[in-house]
């Protein structure tokens, strides 16, 4: 087993890997930007160890710096968390090559799947069914016209070599693509380097399932179910919940299964999610798998009374992870909102000092933060301040949870979204169902 492990993150998920990391006995090792010397992470690990200044790609995006703080501390491993470096496989090689241990997947895994178009090609392989679109990145304007004759509108254009919603343009008609096209383009080049774009039919309604699977590395492979993670503004997720409501017994068994089937054919190692639409005829496609910790992990944790980072790091360390494949869904029903410092209606960030909060507690209430009074909220960063999650025997009850929750939930000096949150809780598509990814428009406009 390690004795020490450098987390190669910030904020709450620095926090949450920390926490797993002392009950397993092991040294954790942080590493933070100048502005951040006071952090809650940096705080609560063993050791720290500055990396730069403000900017990310001066502190938490500088391979060599992280890398030093790993050698200087003798860490044997490193946890990339999620974001940032997580899904980096040039990172992940160079960990490897400098001698630790990466706590994920292979790094040929994830330069493979960071590749939305390779991943298509892969699940098509294995006969995951995959929504229906271009075979590769398209050419030109005229190329996704071609396409669009015979698939049809609406279509998604996205881009090759990224995700987080960024580089992904609705298209509704013909008169909206050229400007959709060059939108899509741009946004890719500036954000992953690459303006490649790809093409998707549309689905309205539909639903966004991931999949929680492990790999030991060798084609074996263990599933702890699914999560439905719906309710979006902008292509990212607000709300999570698993089990996935709404959902037939022969759907769910299927979309675990081709999860499954991925991850053996690909003999891949550690945590990894694969992701699903599912139409409304509960038809379902493979969109992605993200190589890495989810930020909605703690409620698969809930229904499965298990330890994710604790499981990864004992995959890591060549250790059985104790864990096994769910044949059901749990008798237990977990709910996940994100608390984010930004306007409840136009979602407009809202950096700013926060002055004083109080997060919710009590029975069936769990909260992620790595919140400090008196922290600034940097626009650098992701506005994420927390996340609370609410569990109950049933849906309606983890739901009534999550209400009495966020009616607890204050946070001064910086707006937040909770009051959007609280009226989606009582919007009856949300209650009663069916989800869709064009929820979050429809509580808008109610």
């Amino acid at each position: 087993m390690f004795e020490k492990v450098l987390i190669a993150n910030r904020g709450e998920i620095a926090v949450r890997i920390i926490r797993s990391l002392r009950d397993m006995g092991i040294t954790s090792v942080a590493v933070y930007a100048v502005n951040e010397k006071n952090a809650l992470h940096v705080a609560l690990a063993d050791e720290a160890v500055c990396i730069g200044p403000e900017p990310l790609s001066e502190s938490y995006l500088k391979v060599p710096n992280i890398l030093s703080a790993a050698e200087i501390t003798g860490a044997d491993a490193v946890h990339p968390g999620y974001g940032l470096l997580a899904e980096n496989p040039d990172f992940a090689e160079a960990c490897i090559q400098s001698g630790f241990v990466f706590i994920g997947p292979q790094p040929e895994i994830i330069a493979s799947l960071g590749d939305k178009i390779k991943a298509r090609h892969v699940a098509k392989k294995v006969g995951v069914p995959v929504v229906p679109g271009s075979e590769g990145p398209v050419k030109d304007e005229r190329e996704v016209r071609n396409i669009a004759d015979e698939l049809g509108y609406p279509l998604i254009l996205k881009a090759a070599h990224g995700g987080g919603g960024r580089g992904m343009k609705l298209v509704t008609s013909p008169g909206s693509l050229s400007s959709a096209f060059q939108l899509a383009q741009v946004e890719a080049e500036a954000a992953f380097g690459s303006g490649e774009i790809f093409v998707e039919k549309y689905f309205e309604p539909a639903r966004h399932i991931e999949v929680q699977v492990f790999g030991d590395g060798k084609g074996g492979v263990i599933c702890l179910g699914d999560r439905d993670c719906s309710v979006q503004r902008r292509n990212q997720k607000i709300v999570e919940e698993a089990p996935a409501p709404f959902l037939s017994w022969e759907v769910r068994k299927r979309i675990w299964n081709d999860a499954v089937k991925l991850a053996a054919h690909l003999k891949y190692l550690n945590a990894g999610t694969v992701e699903f639409l599912v139409d409304e005829e509960g038809n379902h496609y493979f969109l992605e798998m993200n190589t890495r910790i989810q930020v909605e992990h703690p409620v698969t944790e809930i229904i499965t009374g298990t330890d994710i980072v604790k499981a990864q790091v004992l995959i890591a360390a060549n250790e059985d992870p104790g864990i096994s494949s769910l044949d059901e869904p749990p008798n237990v029903h977990a709910l996940e909102c994100r608390i984010n410092a930004e306007d409840p209606y136009s979602f407009a960030p809202s950096p700013g000092v926060v002055e004083d909060f109080h997060f919710p507690g009590g029975p069936y209430v769990r909260v992620d933060t790595a919140l400090l009074r008196n922290q600034m909220v940097s626009p650098v960063y992701d506005p994420l301040l927390a996340k609370v999650i609410t569990w109950g025997e049933n849906r309606e009850q983890a739901i009534e949870r999550m209400k009495r929750a966020l009616a607890e939930t204050r946070v001064s000096g910086v707006k937040i979204n909770v009051p959007f949150l609280l009226k989606l809780l009582e919007f009856q598509d949300f209650v009663r169902g069916p989800l869709s990814t064009r929820m979050v428009e429809k509580v808008l406009v109610s």
